[in-house]
């Protein structure tokens, strides 16, 4: 097997142990402040995102194996930035998980099962919007930088005929429905954060592009919107 393909299987692997990590790390960011290792929700709630996860990756690997490479690290070049904005969608995205799990503790609110199934919903569109954007996108870098030395081009097909940053309107789906698929209102107490965060980070970005990436502005005249379709 050529190196190139040994390096890219290593990468999907990694890839493969930071997802079993992740649904770690939820698990016990629920359980623990839920006092209830057999909670119900939480354990529907991993199913779920198991379920939509696997199958996923197994996509990505077959058309778009690049995008494992791109999201394996931050590099050099980074926005200054960026790096404080992602550590704080960071925060904000794990602090929905305690928040939930201490809200089914204490039972400081309890959403309805409609609420619970809207919250299911969002967060399939959410999450599958997300895969549709990796898998058209193979620059799809957890942060902003410009990659000259991948040769980063315009992205205009998929999701980027409709808006210009469409895995941060795949991230607001997510803030919104995670909480509410874990049947708590408290914890779309940092989806505000979230939302306010992701809008700063597209307007920076979009500027970003604009200034430094060649046939951005072309393509900003073509898609007006860049993060919510006929609004902004």
């Amino acid at each position: 097997m050529p190196e190139t393909g040994r390096v890219t299987i290593a990468v999907f692997l990694r890839a493969v142990l930071s997802l079993v990590g992740f649904v770690l790390i939820l698990g016990l960011g629920l359980f623990l402040s839920a006092g209830d290792i057999g909670w119900p929700i939480g354990w529907r709630f991993l199913a779920f995102f198991t379920l939509l996860t696997v199958p996923s990756i197994a996509y990505l690997w077959r058309v778009n194996p690049d995008i494992f490479v791109a999201r394996s690290k931050i590099r050099a070049g980074t926005k200054g930035w960026d790096k404080v904005l992602v550590s704080v969608l960071l925060l904000a995205f794990f602090a929905t998980f305690p928040l939930a799990g201490l809200d089914a503790r204490f039972g400081w609110s309890s959403a309805p099962a409609w609420s619970v199934a809207v919250g299911y919903v969002l967060s399939a569109v959410g999450y599958l919007g997300s895969i549709w954007v990796y898998a058209t996108n193979k620059f799809a870098e957890p942060t902003v930088r410009i990659q000259r030395e991948r040769g980063q081009t315009v992205i205009s097909t998929g999701p980027y005929a409709v808006v210009r940053h469409p895995l941060y309107l795949g991230s607001l789906f997510l803030f919104l429905g995670f909480p509410l698929a874990l049947g708590s209102y408290w914890a779309l107490a940092p989806a505000g954060v979230g939302a306010v965060v992701l809008v700063v980070r597209t307007a920076l970005e979009d500027r970003t592009l604009r200034e430094e990436l060649e046939g951005y502005k072309e393509y900003a005249r073509r898609v007006r919107s860049r993060l919510i379709p006929g609004i902004w």
